[in-house]
């Protein structure tokens, strides 16, 4: 689906809200397993153990189906976000790098559970190349699009709350990987959590209707004129 057929059709408010909601559940879901893993895997440090060793051993594979569907929900939500922007806040790269980041992210999940069988010396590789493509296309898409969203009236309100967010996101990122800062496992997770917390806090804003606060404050500066006229 090209961004200039989604420009020339009506909005399709319906599906876009419930896109929204759905990415917004998938997420908080997502956070409330990995938050329940920390307890119930006794054998990781939740502070050493990065999130990819808790896709391995006890519910490994309850995380993996997580990864995949936080992917599908991302796509699905990249999509719907791009479709509720006016044409010219739109972005075909935005939308290529969510989905190249869930790719990456399904990738990790799908190939974390037969490369180890199968091609035990190509599966490190895999899963590296990866995490790191899901991670930089993630948190490139994040920024861009908190930018583009200032560009669109309905999304302006929300532009910079979103921008806030995806900077401290990129920071922890950039403390985690190169910097190399504080506990690997704790690092790493914190800038999961604030990722996902984006693509939450967008899901939701797309469920309510990014131009509800807009429409409001639209007709409540029309209401002066229209008693003046009258």
């Amino acid at each position: 689906m090209s961004l200039s057929r989604l420009s020339d059709s009506p909005a399709p408010a319906r599906w876009i809200a419930r896109s929204g909601a759905l990415a917004a559940a998938t997420g908080a879901a997502f956070l409330l397993w990995v938050l329940v893993l920390q307890g119930l895997r006794g054998d990781l440090s939740w502070t050493q153990a990065q999130l990819s060793l808790y896709l391995h051993g006890p519910y490994g594979l309850s995380l993996r189906v997580a990864y995949c569907l936080l992917a599908l929900s991302m796509s699905l939500q990249a999509l719907a976000v791009q479709a509720s922007l006016s044409p010219g806040a739109r972005s075909g790269a935005v939308l290529g790098l969510f989905w190249a980041a869930a790719a990456g992210l399904a990738a990790v999940a799908i190939g974390d559970s037969y490369l180890p069988q199968y091609a035990p010396n190509l599966a490190p590789a895999v899963h590296l190349l990866s995490a790191q493509a899901a991670f930089l296309c993630v948190i490139a898409a994040i920024c861009l699009q908190s930018w583009y969203f200032g560009r669109d009236p309905r999304w302006r309100a929300h532009a910079r709350r979103a921008g806030l967010l995806g900077a401290v996101a990129f920071a922890v990122l950039f403390a985690h990987v190169v910097l190399r800062w504080g506990p690997r496992g704790l690092g790493q997770k914190s800038a999961i959590v604030l990722i996902v917390a984006w693509l939450i806090a967008v899901g939701v804003q797309l469920a309510r209707g990014p131009g509800a606060a807009h429409a409001v404050r639209t007709r409540a500066n029309a209401m002066p004129s229209t008693r003046e006229e009258s």
